[in-house]
C-alpha cells in the first residue's frame, strides 16, 4: 500500500505520446517538479491538457510537446506565457482552444465514463469553426434544443500537486480554491501526485480535514515527497508566486540560445540544484501570496 515514488520513477512509468493533464491554474499550484523531471527526460509527443501556465510553454521549448488542449495559457501578470506565445506564432504546435467551462465540462465527461456531456458553452462561438470534429446534439425531450456535445478528455495521466498525502494516497488541498484537480484526478487512468509533506498516515476522520481531501485515494498511484515542488508558480497558503523568477523566465524567450540558458541555470542539476538557484527554501517559503 505505500505508494510513495521519486519524481524519476514517475517519469519513468510514462511513454511519449502519452495524454497528459496537469492540475493547477496558471501560474498557481503547478506540478512544476514533475514537469522539470519530464523536461531531463526523453520523453516527446506528448498531448497537454491544462488551464496552462509556465509548464506548457516550458515542455514546448524543450520539445516534449506535440498537442496542447486548453481553457487558456497565461502568467497572469505577465499575461502571455512568453514560450507558447512564440510556438502558436509560428504556427509550431497543435491546439485546441477551449472555453474554460468546456474544458471542465470534457474531464468531468471523462471521469464519469461518458463519451461526452452536452452544454450551451461554445455554441454561437468560433470554438465550432476551429474545432470542426466537435458535434451538436438535440435533446431528445420536447424542448428540442440543439446543445454542443463536449467529448470526454480522457487522460492517460494526471499530474497534481498538493499540500500534503500520505503514503497510502490520501491527499489534502488547503488552498482557498481547489482549481479542478480532481476533475483531472477522476478523468486519468493513472494520477501521480507530487506533495509538500508526506507522512505515513493521515487522520481525516474530522469534517475539517476531510473536506481538504478532494479525490479518493484509490485515484492515485504514486506520491512524491517534492517540498516547493510547485515553485515558480504560487502555492497557497504555502508561499507565493515568483515573479522574479517568471519575468527572468519570459525574458528568456526573447534571448539568443535564452532556453538553453535557462536549462543549464535551473533545470539541468536537478531539484536540489534548483531550490539553491532560486534562493532557497528560506527565500521561497517566504514568497508572498498575490492580492488580487
Amino acid at each position: 500500500m505505500n505508494k510513495q515514488m521519486t519524481a524519476g520513477d514517475v517519469v519513468a512509468q510514462l511513454k511519449s505520446g502519452m495524454t497528459i493533464g496537469i492540475g493547477g491554474w496558471g501560474p498557481r499550484r503547478k506540478p512544476m517538479a514533475l514537469v522539470r523531471e519530464i523536461i531531463r527526460s526523453d520523453l516527446k509527443d506528448l498531448t497537454i491538457v491544462a488551464y496552462g501556465g509556465p509548464e506548457i510553454g516550458m515542455l514546448w521549448a524543450a520539445g516534449k510537446m506535440k498537442k496542447v488542449i486548453y481553457g487558456f495559457v497565461s502568467l497572469d501578470a505577465i499575461p502571455q506565457e512568453p514560450y507558447y506565445r512564440k510556438a502558436r506564432q509560428a504556427g509550431a504546435i497543435d491546439v485546441v482552444e477551449l472555453d474554460e467551462g468546456m474544458l471542465t465540462w470534457g474531464l468531468r465527461a471523462a471521469g464519469m465514463r461518458l463519451p461526452f456531456l452536452p452544454t450551451r458553452v461554445g455554441l454561437g462561438t468560433d470554438v465550432m469553426t476551429y474545432n470542426p470534429d466537435f458535434k451538436t446534439i438535440t435533446s431528445p425531450y420536447a424542448d428540442g434544443e440543439v446543445l454542443l456535445a463536449m467529448p470526454a478528455l480522457n487522460l492517460d495521466v494526471a499530474l497534481i500537486h498538493v499540500n500534503r498525502s500520505d503514503k497510502l494516497g490520501n491527499t489534502q488541498i488547503d488552498g482557498p480554491d481547489p482549481y479542478f484537480d480532481d476533475q483531472f484526478a477522476r478523468a486519468a487512468e493513472k494520477c501521480y501526485v507530487s506533495t509538500e509533506e508526506l507522512v505515513d498516515r493521515m487522520d481525516l476522520a474530522h469534517p475539517d480535514t476531510a473536506k481538504q481531501n478532494l479525490f479518493e485515494r484509490y485515484l492515485v498511484t504514486g506520491v512524491v515527497h517534492a517540498p516547493f515542488g510547485a515553485h515558480p508558480t504560487s502555492f497557497p497558503p504555502d508561499y507565493g508566486w515568483d515573479m522574479d523568477h517568471l519575468k527572468k523566465y519570459a525574458a528568456s524567450a526573447a534571448e539568443e540560445d535564452g532556453w538553453a540558458k535557462y536549462v543549464a541555470e535551473y533545470i539541468a542539476g536537478g531539484e536540489d540544484a534548483y531550490l539553491e538557484k532560486a534562493g532557497g527554501a528560506e527565500r521561497v517559503k517566504n514568497l508572498k501570496l498575490p492580492v488580487f
